[in-house]
């Protein structure tokens, strides 16, 4: 088994893999630079087993993928919709030759467009918050949530990761709070690790107009469990449909993401606040979400139990969601456990047993609403997960950065 993998070769991620590689007494993987993906290098050849990286950290990169003629500064929220259309056109390449990949480009493109990938989600009948019809602005925001009788929701671009340019939005008789990311600076739209409120409306309406021309995902607000005095949800990693590795991300506000300042939460604790029935659900529910990418050797499920446990939701499916520092199962971690699965023959036989996806509008647009947050009824087994502890500040994950 000779394996190629598409990333930015000083990033850690790909450093990762490779080294799980070699400890499995593999070859070396090639490494093809998205660089030279972007710009015209020949893919890779059609025995090879590619595995496609993020294309996140990168200026040049970034630069590239928009089609840009300098690149962005640090952080800008800009060309989100370029970016992911650069994205997809880049898997189109690195398929061109004919390749096996890891993570197929139809995955890829659905995953990093988060209204196919809720749309895909639910039509598969896994749990997902209720998502409102299309917005193009902020009035038609409000009008929306008003007809939904929703006071609380998500306003995501379609094409974000990491929380860039998340807004949580609460709308009161008197009151109107976003709690972002964003940094709203004279020139430009930027995102922090750091957390803002913004409560003037006209500020927050200008806001969401300015991202709105990238296109918007709304999901309704749905309450988290918690532990101690901060909410919880999960990064469950899922290999070859088998949920092996998860995170606990332990927040005071509503956006988890841990390199926004929050922390590492205790596995078993919140097993047990759950319970070994809720529990067993949640994780039979990442494996049936990630049997809706049949294609992709790994995706990286965001779950959340609901206040009381008894519920739970995916809030989001990652394509490049496996980058858990610190955290083993069975003494491996996730980039390992992938690699097993290739060598056992796991990834060979779940795909080959892996239900067809869902066809038809489901894949391609998003209806007023999703499932009931309920606990997921999937018969796929799915095995318990282990964390480890927290070794890393910033957590990398989603489709692009």
């Amino acid at each position: 088994m000779r394996l190629t993998v598409v990333g930015n070769p000083d990033n850690r991620r790909v450093a990762l893999f490779r080294r799980a590689v070699r400890e499995a007494g593999l070859p070396e993987p090639a490494v093809l630079p998205w660089a030279r993906v972007l710009t015209g290098s020949a893919p890779p050849h059609a025995d090879a087993l590619v595995r496609v990286d993020s294309p996140g950290e990168d200026a040049e990169v970034d630069r590239l993928l928009r089609g840009a003629a300098t690149p962005a500064r640090h952080g800008e929220l800009i060309g989100l919709a370029d970016t992911y259309a650069g994205l997809v056109a880049g898997m189109g390449r690195v398929a061109a030759g004919g390749a096996t990949l890891l993570n197929h480009s139809d995955d890829v493109a659905a995953l990093c467009d988060k209204r196919r990938c809720h749309a895909l989600l639910s039509a598969a009948g896994v749990p997902v918050p209720a998502a409102l019809p299309p917005v193009e602005g902020y009035p038609q925001l409000r009008a929306a949530m008003a007809a939904a009788g929703w006071p609380r929701v998500f306003v995501k671009p379609a094409h974000g990761s990491s929380a860039a340019g998340v807004i949580a939005l609460a709308v009161g008789p008197r009151r109107v709070q976003a709690v972002t990311p964003i940094e709203i600076a004279p020139d430009g739209l930027f995102n922090s690790l750091r957390l803002r409120r913004y409560d003037d409306e006209a500020t927050v309406a200008a806001l969401v107009d300015r991202l709105a021309p990238e296109g918007l995902h709304v999901e309704q607000w749905l309450p988290k469990a918690g532990l101690a005095d901060r909410v919880v949800d999960l990064r469950v990693v899922v290999v070859a449909g088998r949920p092996t590795h998860a995170v606990v991300r332990a927040a005071r506000g509503p956006l988890t993401n841990l390199h926004l300042g929050n922390a590492r939460g205790d596995l078993d604790a919140l097993r047990a606040a759950a319970g070994p029935e809720s529990w067993a659900a949640a994780m039979r529910t990442c494996a049936q979400a990630a049997a809706c990418f049949p294609r992709s050797l790994h995706v990286g499920v965001d779950l959340m139990f609901l206040v009381g446990w008894r519920r739970h939701a995916v809030a989001e499916v990652n394509a490049f969601g496996d980058l858990l520092p610190g955290v083993l199962t069975d003494g491996r971690d996730t980039y390992a456990e992938q690699v097993h699965a290739l060598t056992s023959g796991r990834w060979d036989r779940w795909r080959a047993a892996a239900p067809a996806r869902p066809t038809g509008d489901a894949t391609a647009a998003t209806g007023p609403a999703g499932r009931d947050a309920v606990a997921g009824t999937a018969t796929e087994p799915a095995r318990p997960t282990a964390g480890g502890p927290a070794t890393t500040r910033r957590e990398e994950v989603g489709c692009a950065r």
